[in-house]
């Protein structure tokens, strides 16, 4: 088979199936898994792919890009399940930070739909604090500089007060994940600064990642993966 003939073959499995694995494609074709690495190469040298670890994902508008509004349908039901796993977590008497994540709104929801004794709920993202307000839960909101397209407040104003606290637990939200180099990411240096705060000021702190997240990739690395207590996500077989 010629080279050109089987990177085709991969970007038809690109396009049908989003995503391509290394192990897989070099026993398909039987070639090494260094020239399947020479194909992927090639094929986002010419935008047609992005390479991951292990593999490459088909090149497309990343959702991050987007304002919080037009993400928060994104996985919707893979973020409440998550926001369920956050929410088991969570004890009484606790102080609580949430994040400018989508997958926490669907966190504060089920705080205001099964309230939890004595908790302080810390946030700067706009839509979580709207429905906080509807509740009695004790609830402080952070402000700063508003960012429009994330609905929250970054910034050295926000940061000098989140440095003040000492949060029992804390959700953060994630653009991308390199699992090759460890890489957390982000795509804006203030939103990141503020994530990194929080989590040098939590006991313990929990990554959100819907499935997208370990195929996208952000410009600004805010942490390494081992920072984290845990990471909160749905996998196949539907366990933490």
């Amino acid at each position: 088979m010629f080279v050109e003939e089987r990177q085709n073959l991969i970007l038809e499995d690109l396009q049908e199936n989003g995503k391509v694995l290394v192990k897989d494609l070099s026993k398909r074709f039987g070639v090494t898994p260094d020239l399947i690495r020479k194909d992927l190469a090639f094929l986002e040298s010419k935008g047609k792919c992005k390479k991951i670890y292990g593999g490459a994902i088909l090149n497309r508008l990343n959702v991050h890009l987007e304002d919080a509004n037009s993400r928060k349908n994104v996985n919707s039901k893979e973020k409440q399940k998550i926001a369920q796993m956050a929410y088991d977590l969570i004890e009484p008497n606790m102080t609580v930070f949430l994040d400018i994540s989508t997958t926490n709104i669907e966190l504060a929801k089920l705080l205001v739909s099964r309230p939890i004794s004595g908790i302080t709920v810390v946030t700067n993202m706009l839509d979580v604090i709207q429905i906080l307000s509807t509740s009695q839960i004790h609830s402080i909101f952070i402000g700063g500089e508003f960012d429009y397209a994330k609905n929250g407040f970054v910034g050295n104003m926000c940061d000098e007060f989140l440095q003040r606290f000492h949060f029992d637990v804390a959700f953060l939200g994630v653009v991308g994940i390199n699992l090759e180099s460890g890489s957390v990411m982000t795509y804006m240096p203030n939103d990141g600064q503020t994530k990194r705060i929080v989590l040098n000021q939590s006991k313990k702190a929990y990554m959100l990642a819907d499935s997208d997240k370990f195929y996208q990739m952000g410009n600004y690395e805010y942490a390494k993966v081992d920072e984290f207590y845990g990471i909160l996500q749905i996998i196949k077989n539907n366990k933490k």
